[in-house]
């Protein structure tokens, strides 16, 4: 289902920026296995998936700090980031996937927003995984950049990765849609001035009841519906 609350100018757009955890790929399992996997490293209980999919979003440190409880001492979140990064690394494909109808709404997209800048990928994930994971799942081709959360300075909802990209394309933030599954990123794009749409069938879809996109959808065709 479709539930525009803005009229998004599709014909004028020239650049769609695409989340990548809970909006193009379903990686719970992965994230949340890693998750555990640390706290039992450091002699932690596990925590279920429902709490660690909460803490998604905000980038690998906060969601290790999320889970251990928000410690003080930020060496001791920077080694558990860092095992959590080494865990994560050899097992970020043992369970994610991509979600149904993403391959196919961003064949049509490209299509119709042809030119060769049109699509790309903005995470808060570091940028390696990002890249390895969208490689291993046939994105790659869609998108002529992918941005993690280490490509620049600040994270979203910062601007800065969004206005970059923008920069790239050749964009103005009126030309510029972001679709994801968070406030995060429904935030980036109200802080570069761009559109978004919220997709509910993410991690982090009640996070949108408090900061509204543009458009919400309840599936990737329904970027289709949106857009074309």
């Amino acid at each position: 289902m479709l539930h525009i609350i803005r009229s998004i100018p599709k014909d004028a757009l020239k650049l769609l920026v695409f989340d990548l955890d809970g909006t193009l790929i379903d990686s719970r399992a992965d994230l949340c296995a890693s998750v555990n996997a640390t706290l039992k490293h450091y002699g932690r209980a596990p925590l279920s998936d429902q709490v660690i999919a909460g803490f998604i979003g905000d980038g690998v440190s906060m969601l290790v700090r999320r889970s251990l409880g928000n410690p003080e001492d930020q060496g001791f979140v920077d080694q558990a980031t860092e095992f959590f990064l080494d865990y994560y690394r050899e097992h970020k494909l043992d369970h994610t996937y991509v979600y149904d109808g993403v391959l196919e709404a961003l064949a049509l997209l490209r299509a119709k927003y042809g030119h060769r800048q049109a699509l790309a990928v903005l995470s808060n994930k570091p940028v390696a995984p990002c890249r390895d994971i969208c490689a291993a799942l046939q994105l790659s081709p869609f998108f002529f950049q992918i941005h993690g959360g280490n490509s620049f300075p600040l994270k979203k909802p910062d601007p800065q990765g969004l206005q970059a990209l923008m920069s790239e394309a050749g964009a103005s933030p009126a030309q510029t849609l972001m679709v994801g599954d968070s406030d995060i990123d429904v935030l980036t794009a109200r802080n570069a001035g761009a559109w978004s749409i919220g997709c509910k069938f993410g991690l982090s879809p009640h996070t949108l009841e408090q900061v509204q996109p543009d458009c919400l959808v309840d599936s990737p065709q329904d970027w289709l519906a949106a857009l074309l």
